[in-house]
């Protein structure tokens, strides 16, 4: 049986180990209030590292550097300041493959903390807001601590908890966390209409986050039959579900329902996801799998990235100096979407940032996706389909949707590109 807690007398000193590596969900599903305990109590436990995903709390602090080692596999949300300052230290992974190094040990957690909701009648707790990587390490942490949160929707997914699946058992009245919507700019309208002109009624679609992921799916609000297996869900997927456009009538597995790792948006989406069937989370090494995705027709990958070089190669992590993104789940979904039937691997991306061209001779940053993996790219400009294509027709297609301002420049740097090919 676990131990129940009160959250003022939480002494997380006695619990957490100097040496032990921490984790906890990322954005809504971070248990805030165990996690600000945790901050807050740093200097009883000693040294001891964090590994963290997207942060929308702004929990940690860089003055947490003094007893906290903090890694990530992203430089999002909050982790931004930690990057800027020089503590948060980067792990460069796919996401699937951080899903099989918690599963495996590789990538040891000792002490897990998790936000789930409360009890149904068979004493069976949610894990609520999100699945994805946290369901691999429950079985092999030495502790696993739960805030119960009253007002956590229950959701559906791959495996509920019960009383022997946790230690600790910490008992809260709070509305989760909320991600809000991003305005679209006009450029991200652009670009969203592109894509949903080429997406098929019946396909089913994976989206990562942003802007233009959400301009996207407010494009397609017309289409029919789509579904979704995704990362990640958010606001726009909830509408589209509610209007009927979603309704996953067509997909080839885990018909009529749609399948993400995490919910990543604000109190419609967690209201409309509570107790509802058509909505299930699964793990990352189920949501990210290449045979999993493989066999899914028409799916439809749409990803982002900071820069994209005349050949396809992919920057996604590194814009300006600073590590901003992530390996993330692209790959994973980009490949899936190649092997798939009728697939679309799409990367999205404005032409511009501020003065600069996105579009670029020579990447800045690291590949992130590689040019043999390069599919669809899209800017406000147009398609480029690099599909099948050789280094220089690829050269013509990227050139024609850059920036018009940035095209002549982009050629005259085309002597550095005969190297590549």
């Amino acid at each position: 049986m676990p131990e129940l807690l009160q959250l003022k007398s939480l002494d997380l000193t006695k619990l957490v180990r100097p040496g032990d590596t921490v984790m906890w969900g990322q954005a809504n599903a971070e248990p805030l209030p165990l996690t600000q305990a945790l901050m807050e109590q740093r200097h009883g436990i000693g040294q001891f590292t964090v590994v963290l995903g997207i942060d929308k709390s702004g929990t940690c602090k860089v003055e947490h550097a003094d007893c906290v080692n903090f890694v990530a596999y992203c430089g999002a949300g909050g982790n931004r300041d930690l990057v800027q300052a020089g503590v948060l230290d980067i792990l460069p992974i796919h996401y699937s493959s951080f899903a099989q190094g918690l599963a495996s040990g590789a990538l040891p957690i000792d002490v897990l903390m998790l936000q789930v909701a409360p009890a149904d009648a068979n004493g069976r707790y949610s894990l609520s807001i999100a699945c994805e990587y946290l369901l691999h390490c429950i079985d092999t942490a030495r502790l696993v601590i739960a805030e119960v949160n009253q007002q956590a929707p229950w959701t559906f997914g791959e495996r509920t908890l019960g009383e022997d699946d946790l230690d600790i058992i910490v008992h809260t009245d709070r509305p989760p966390l909320e991600i809000s919507a991003i305005n679209a700019r006009e450029s991200d309208q652009r670009i969203a209409r592109h894509i949903a002109g080429i997406v098929e009624d019946g396909a089913t679609l994976q989206m990562g986050i942003g802007a233009i992921p959400d301009a996207v799916l407010g494009a397609l609000a017309g289409h029919r039959d789509l579904g979704v297996h995704s990362g990640s869900l958010g606001d726009s997927v909830a509408r589209l579900m509610e209007n009927g456009a979603i309704n996953n009538r067509r997909k080839s597995i885990d018909r009529g329902v749609s399948i993400g790792g995490t919910l990543m948006g604000s109190r419609l989406l967690h209201d409309f996801a509570h107790n509802n069937r058509a909505i299930e989370l699964r793990s990352t090494q189920y949501t990210h799998d290449a045979a999993v995705l493989a066999s899914i027709d028409r799916f439809v990958a749409i990803n982002s990235a900071v820069e994209v070089d005349l050949t396809g190669q992919v920057n996604s992590e590194i814009a300006a100096g600073n590590y901003v993104g992530a390996v993330g789940g692209a790959v994973d979904f980009i490949r899936g979407a190649h092997l798939s039937k009728g697939g679309l691997p799409i990367i999205a991306l404005p032409s511009t940032a501020g003065n600069h061209s996105r579009i670029v001779a020579r990447i800045a940053g690291p590949v992130t996706l590689a040019r043999s993996d390069a599919g669809i790219i899209v800017t406000e400009f147009g398609i480029a389909d690099l599909r099948g294509l050789s280094v220089k027709e690829r050269i013509v297609k990227m050139l024609d949707i850059s920036h018009p301002d940035h095209r002549a420049g982009l050629q005259s740097q085309l002597a550095q590109i005969h190297a590549w090919g």
